[in-house]
């Protein structure tokens, strides 16, 4: 049988190249004759580009100073294409040519890579050539990709046609199994990479020889390094080793950097061979660390961070027990953290195999069915939220009823929970109670208002108007108990419980850092036995807090606030030892939002223990200007499912953003509260409460407070920060990211708008 394959294989990128090696390899030893359909898709492997502008100028300056490596670099694509691709002797410029040919093939094959893309093609539409529109004969796909994570929906009806005619379909993620299932309601499997279906011993004999054995850590980035930059710092001054960048960009990734910009798909091969360490962000580079058994590190972009179980690159570890060495998931090992290699061999045998049966078996048009996976002895451990959607409420741990359950923090300073598989009787209550894991049901529209303490001197104590006071009195006056979160003497945040007025300033002012439940939850259920309770947090911590009691007890009564989202512990820790160590004496206290200079002036206030005091306006100093940037907040807060107004509390509290000048003048100087009141319970108790208020719009309530209607993105250097944290000195991560922005960024930060804002984010991601 001749099979006739389309796949990108012409332009001079490795992976390209080298998955067109393999599938056509693999395609032969199952006995089959495999050909590469010779069609054109205007890819252009010219040393010097098309001038377009400054851009095209610069790379071609380049090319001119570095001519000699960059063609040989050409002359060496182009003789592994000779000696290892068997190519239509015909090239093909269209689908219509395509179409009249008389081709010889028995079969159609749509190969891998973002064949199926349709956002790379000029006309931003899928190809029919990838699809094998172009032939009647039987079409099957093998791990192709389409690289976006949704279809515009109105490609959707092009793309059933399409797939109508394949006879077996699988693909290379779960994020493209997940969109042919959508579209033609087949769930297909997911398979490995062509790469992946030879073995390191098929490999090495295509790899290029010459390049020494071992002793240099080969970097591998096609676009900038980003989060691999500490990491390529920190292997290199611990092993003292040198760093040889394989060249997918131009620019260095490290100044010491060695670069090689003549390799070919084989020289690419021996260097990953050969390599002592790798550190990269493309997928094939990943593939061929793990292919030739090299401790390793990669990363995954920003927009696949936000989901990274629907990343190729994660898809792939994640099945071979390698997810830790991405970088920037929170869980990512240690940078000299050994790697079980038999463990992963073995995996990637059982895929390889399975992926191999699948091929076999569309190749010979016969049913392709999964082997069964062996069941496990005991049943699995409960599901509980994933790293990106935990909030840290501690409902998981507080409700186990075994106490298997443990907060550990990860890496970026966050509690996760962990589960002890031997001390868990796999009742599944944790799962039950997870509140990420469950759909949240929408309130009505609370009734909103500007209020504030009568009491001055409690007011300028206060964040803005105070009403948190007030609501604490009327519980504390009727002998209940208040909780809250307060730093403890060593700068570490938790929740704890208020009995006295006397005691409430300890939980007064925004504090901008999570907060520690250990133990609280299991606190309140024991005082709802004999007292009125409120408690008071970030809404995913009250949400948590009755997930885990399972009920709205009467005489329980909560209250959230607007977040903007939870900064790290870890890194304020790190902060404060910071300003510790600079200015030699500790801190006795920190007023996040110190209205010293009025309510809309907020300042950052520091006391030491020998009672001087420096304070300065809190986005004018690093901490503040990294919070207010999002650089170092909880994962779960990007993708926040209390950003609206469907607030799990009784009230909801926060700054009373958007007056006009004109509005409330004087009371604006002191501090004014937005008041959300969301329930029935929640406004009987309001109109016990002794405060000032007016109603006010929850239109421009919103319109004054973003987070009550979206999350705030990620800041783009995100990653990179948490990647510095995790393996830097602080004082070296915090003069990198806290430093303040050059005047040119900070004009402009004044000037553009807050769409245009987000478009630049866009692009720069």
């Amino acid at each position: 049988m001749k099979t006739g394959l389309v796949t990108f294989y012409e332009i001079h990128h490795y992976g390209a190249a080298l998955q067109a090696a393999a599938t056509q390899r693999a395609v032969k030893e199952f006995g089959h004759q495999c050909e590469i359909v010779d069609y054109f898709v205007a890819q252009d492997n010219r040393l010097f580009q098309k001038p377009t502008g400054v851009g095209s100028a610069a790379h071609d300056v380049h090319t001119a100073l570095h001519y000699a490596p960059l063609k040989r670099r050409y002359e060496r694509f182009e003789a592994f294409k000779s000696s290892h691709l068997h190519i239509s002797q015909h090239r093909y410029e269209s689908f219509a040519e395509l179409q009249d040919a008389k081709l010889p093939y028995d079969v159609i094959l749509s190969g891998s890579d973002q064949i199926w893309n349709p956002k790379i093609f000029p006309d931003r539409h899928f190809d029919p050539v990838f699809f094998g529109a172009f032939s009647d004969c039987r079409k099957i796909a093998y791990a192709p990709s389409f690289g976006i994570p949704k279809i515009p929906e109105e490609m959707e009806e092009e793309l059933r046609n399409y797939l109508s005619n394949f006879s077996h379909i699988s693909t290379r993620e779960s994020q493209g199994q997940e969109i042919v299932e959508q579209i033609t309601g087949q769930k297909v499997p997911v398979v490995l990479d062509p790469t992946l279906l030879l073995n390191r011993q098929q490999w090495a004999e295509m790899a290029s020889k010459g390049h020494p054995a071992g002793g240099y850590i080969l970097c591998y980035c096609i676009s900038k390094p980003g989060a691999l930059e500490p990491y390529i710092q920190k292997v290199s001054q611990a092993t003292g080793l040198p760093v040889v960048q394989l060249c997918g960009i131009r620019r260095k990734v490290s100044p010491q950097a060695k670069q090689v910009l003549d390799a070919g798909p084989g020289e690419f091969l021996s260097l990953f061979q050969n390599a002592s360490y790798v550190l990269t962000n493309s997928f094939h580079g990943t593939v061929f660390a793990t292919q030739f058994q090299k401790p390793f590190f990669t990363t995954v972009s920003p927009a696949e961070m936000a989901a990274p179980e629907r990343s190729r690159i994660f898809s792939l570890l994640e099945r071979l027990g390698l997810a830790n060495r991405i970088i920037g998931k929170g869980d990512t090992a240690a940078w000299d953290a050994p790697i079980d290699w038999d463990a992963v061999e073995q995996r990637l045998l059982a895929h390889r195999s399975e992926s191999l049966r699948y091929l076999q078996a569309a190749l010979n048009n016969t049913a392709y069915i999964p082997e069964e996976a062996e069941q496990p002895t005991e049943k699995p451990l409960p599901k509980l939220a994933s790293a990106n959607a935990c909030t840290g409420c501690t409902a998981c741990a507080s409700g186990c009823p075994v106490s298997a359950i443990t907060m550990v923090r990860d890496q970026e300073g966050f509690d996760q929970p962990v589960i002890d598989g031997e001390q868990c009787v796999r009742c599944g209550h944790c799962t039950a109670i997870c509140p990420a894991l469950h759909q949240r049901s929408s309130s009505h529209i609370p009734a909103a208002f500007a209020a504030w303490h009568p009491d001055d001197t409690i007011r300028k104590d206060s964040t803005s108007g105070g009403v948190f006071t007030a609501l604490a009195e009327y519980v504390l006056e009727s002998g209940g108990v208040v909780y809250g979160a307060a730093m403890d003497g060593h700068q570490h945040l938790r929740h704890i419980a208020c009995f006295r007025k006397e005691d409430l300033w300890q939980l007064r002012g925004a504090k901008y850092v999570q907060s520690h439940l250990n133990g609280i939850y299991r606190e309140v259920r024991k005082a709802l036995e004999s007292r009125m309770v409120l408690f008071s947090g970030t809404p995913c911590q009250v949400d948590g807090l009755y997930a885990y009691l399972g009920s709205r007890p009467e005489n329980l009564i909560t209250c959230d606030i607007v977040c903007h989202g939870v900064p790290s512990p870890a890194v304020w820790e790190a902060m404060a030892a910071s300003i510790e160590q600079r200015k030699r004496k500790g801190l006795r206290a920190v007023r996040f939002r110190n209205k010293v200079e009025g309510w809309k002036n907020s300042h950052f206030t520091t006391v030491y223990d020998d009672g001087t005091v420096d304070t300065a306006p809190l986005f004018a100093t690093e901490y503040g200007r990294a919070f207010g940037r999002s650089l170092f907040l909880r994962r779960s807060c990007h993708q926040c499912r209390y950003t609206n107004l469907s607030r799990p509390g009784d009230f909801t509290l926060g700054d009373l953003w958007g007056m006009q000048p004109d509005e409330l003048p004087e009371e604006q100087k002191k501090g004014v509260s937005l008041l959300l009141v969301n329930t029935e319970h929640g406004s009987h108790i309001f109109d016990q409460l002794a405060l000032t208020r007016q109603p006010y719009p929850v239109e421009r309530a919103v319109m004054g407070n973003p987070r009550l209607a979206s999350p705030i993105a990620p800041a783009a250097d995100r990653t990179a920060f948490f990647a510095a944290f995790a393996v830097q000195p602080f004082e070296q991560v915090r003069k990198a990211f806290f430093r303040m922005p050059s005047l040119p960024v900070r004009m402009a930060g004044k000037v553009l708008s807050p769409e245009m804002k987000a478009k630049i984010r866009k692009k720069l991601q």
